[in-house]
């Protein structure tokens, strides 16, 4: 049977959600029985583009994956070179991730190049965001090319699903929510979570987990944090995640709100290794987003059994039912107070029946088979 190539990121750039995220998806490939090849990026961003320390893992790279590293998003000759090679192994599926307007001319031309000469291969494309949270020029530009080559799509959010129509797109697109990451080892006890990351053993503590980004409200959180309800209640918040953005602000603003030891900052990046360590670590997981399509650690939250507080934007309240899987607040501080303050009236053993019950909706198996779905023209 002719191969499927996954085309994304993957190791050895770091984990993070995009790459996790495409390796688990390959696996779900091999397990219904398909040869999958991941072609991923020699270089994915300029250095001036990237807002991290550094691009690449230190990791080992995945077992019984065969990841290629081809793809240089700033080279039009590589992207020619890429698309022949990719040609010449005679997929039947190319499932294509589209996240950010700037790849636009890269996969644009490299799934252009790669169904040249006919051929049979149907392109699929996992649609993260059309339409970024932080805009530039060309952004509609680069979506509109890259969007003309691709036959179908998957979107992880009913907002992506409503920017592609915008786009005049007719071609076959479905949503499917975001599976679940289940592949960072089974849950610790609470007790040994805190105990290997040197966090306080008592008490309720908040994560906020993740890649620190202005349009993720962590700022919300910290005027949330300094609530006299909130303060009272005695509750501590660890931010898990590495500086997407200047930290001068946050900094400034944890001083003027004199949070003190109420907030533990571990601003690094977290490896794969440490995540369920993080997540297990946490009573309740906080995501203040002021805007979001869907996000990666919802299903990361679901997986350790981990019950969220989330704004009321994008995909986030249609996967955390309220007063069920989780609690929804409007995306701004005192609201977000007076959801951790709801959390603590109503107790973490309040949620674990329903996130038992909803997780089961969330598994690879169904994205697989929704893309191979798409792929036979259905």
């Amino acid at each position: 049977m002719p191969p499927v190539v996954i085309i994304g990121s993957a190791h050895p750039l770091r984990g993070g959600g995009l790459a996790t995220f495409n390796e688990r998806l390959a696996r779900a490939f091999l397990a219904a029985g398909r040869e999958v090849v991941i072609y991923t990026f020699s270089l994915q961003y300029p250095s001036f583009l990237f807002p991290g320390t550094t691009q690449y893992s230190e990791e080992p790279a995945p077992e019984g994956l065969d990841i290629r590293v081809r793809i240089n998003s700033v080279n039009p000759f590589n992207w020619w070179r890429v698309g022949r090679e990719i040609r010449a192994m005679a997929p039947s599926l190319v499932v294509v991730r589209y996240w950010l307007p700037f790849m636009g001319p890269c996969l644009g031309t490299i799934l252009r190049v790669l169904r040249r000469g006919g051929g049979a291969v149907r392109i699929v494309c996992i649609a993260d965001n059309i339409i970024p949270h932080e805009r530039r020029p060309g952004d509609r530009l680069f979506t509109r090319y890259f969007i003309g080559a691709v036959d179908a799509f998957v979107t992880l959010s009913r907002s992506v699903l409503d920017d592609l129509r915008g786009f005049g797109v007719r071609r076959p697109a479905v949503c499917v929510p975001h599976p679940l990451y289940d592949n960072f080892g089974e849950a610790l006890p609470r007790g040994e979570a805190r105990a290997r990351l040197g966090l306080p053993s008592e008490g309720v503590l908040l994560l906020f987990f993740g890649f620190i980004r202005p349009y993720k409200g962590l700022d919300l959180l910290f005027e949330a944090m300094a609530d006299a309800r909130v303060r009272a209640a005695g509750v501590r918040l660890v931010v898990a995640g590495e500086y997407y953005t200047d930290p001068a602000p946050y900094e400034a603003q944890l001083r003027r709100l004199g949070l003190g030891e109420a907030v533990i900052l571990r601003t690094g990046f977290i490896a794969d290794a440490r995540v369920r360590e993080y997540l297990c670590a946490a009573d309740l997981v906080v995501q203040p987003y002021r805007s979001a399509t869907q996000s990666g650690v919802t299903p990361l939250a679901y997986h350790f059994d981990r019950p969220m507080l989330v704004t009321r934007v994008g995909a986030l309240p249609e996967m955390v039912p309220d007063g069920t899987v989780g609690l929804v607040c409007e995306p701004e501080a005192g609201s977000i107070a007076a959801g951790i303050l709801r959390y603590l009236a109503l107790g973490g053993a309040h949620f674990e029946p329903h996130i038992q019950e909803q997780k089961r909706l969330y598994g690879w198996d169904r994205l697989q088979q929704t893309i191979e779905t798409l792929a036979d023209g259905g």
